[in-house]
């Protein structure tokens, strides 16, 4: 398995209903805090992997009159977040299909590149934050953030969830990416060539019921229906029988009161 994942470069969550009730939920404020200082009004944002748009318009909102570009692999979210921007009356924000290897702009072109929860889906991070580096105007602002899985941590304990940390852990290195991006990327980014980088780290917790039934239940779903549970077979990791177990475990943890769930994210803030 070692030898294909490493020449597989694919998204382990897919985009799959589940997964984007968990990305519509994402705000500066729970999932970019570490950059809101850095904003200024007329600042031009490129948002690379921007999903449903939720952060990128936020970003938007916040740097007016400066134009935000939100880009990612699916033509079918990039859509959802083209509505989602009408619908909400925000103008100058736009969304294309990108790829981060490969970003459709001159060189010098953007003040901020924003990256949430990419790099871990990565085969080569590095290059990837050679191109974001490559887009940004001289001393332009380089923002990414990504959760860091061997640093997750519950309440109370249940094997099934044992079993599901473990079986993400392969399933993501089987499609190429690192589930602990948020511990190297300062390292990532320094190879890149950045400088002036600043390091910080913040975490989601989900412990209310309303929050446990909406991250529970989205990890219920996501363990049987979305591309991780395709991905889990395909790659010969797991199978239905395992996954329908997982996800009840979910559905358990979700319906206890005491329960508890923390997710720890590495942040990066610095100069091109």
């Amino acid at each position: 398995m070692a030898s294909e994942s490493s020449t597989r470069d694919a998204y382990t969550h897919g985009h799959h209903a589940s997964v984007l009730r968990i990305h519509a939920w994402r705000t500066v404020e729970n999932s970019a805090a570490y950059l809101a200082p850095h904003l200024q009004a007329g600042a031009d944002i490129l948002d690379v992997g921007s999903g449903p748009g939720t952060i990128t318009l936020d970003l938007a909102r916040r740097v007016r009159p400066g134009r935000v570009r939100g880009i990612d692999v699916s033509a079918e979210v990039v859509a959802q977040a083209e509505g989602l921007a009408e619908s909400e009356g925000v103008r100058n924000v736009s969304f294309a299909v990108g790829d981060a290897y490969a970003l459709d702009a001159p060189d010098d072109s953007y003040d901020v590149v924003h990256a949430h929860q990419v790099l871990q889906h990565l085969a080569r991070p590095v290059d990837a934050l050679r191109e974001f580096r490559r887009v940004l105007k001289p001393g332009g602002l380089l923002a990414v953030r990504d959760v860091d899985y061997g640093g997750v941590i519950w309440s109370p304990s249940s094997a099934g969830l044992s079993r599901w940390l473990e079986l993400y852990h392969e399933v993501h290195e089987w499609n190429g990416g690192d589930p602990h991006a948020g511990r190297h990327l300062k390292r990532w980014v320094r190879e890149a060539g950045y400088g002036e980088v600043a390091a910080s780290g913040t975490t989601w917790v989900f412990a209310s019921a309303l929050e446990r039934e909406w991250w529970g239940g989205s990890w219920a779903e996501r363990a049987t229906e979305s591309k991780f549970a395709a991905h889990a077979i395909e790659s010969g990791h797991s199978n239905p029988a395992e996954l329908r177990a997982i996800s009840q475990a979910w559905l358990d943890w979700a319906a206890d009161d005491d329960a508890w769930f923390l997710m720890p994210h590495g942040e990066i803030i610095a100069r091109a």
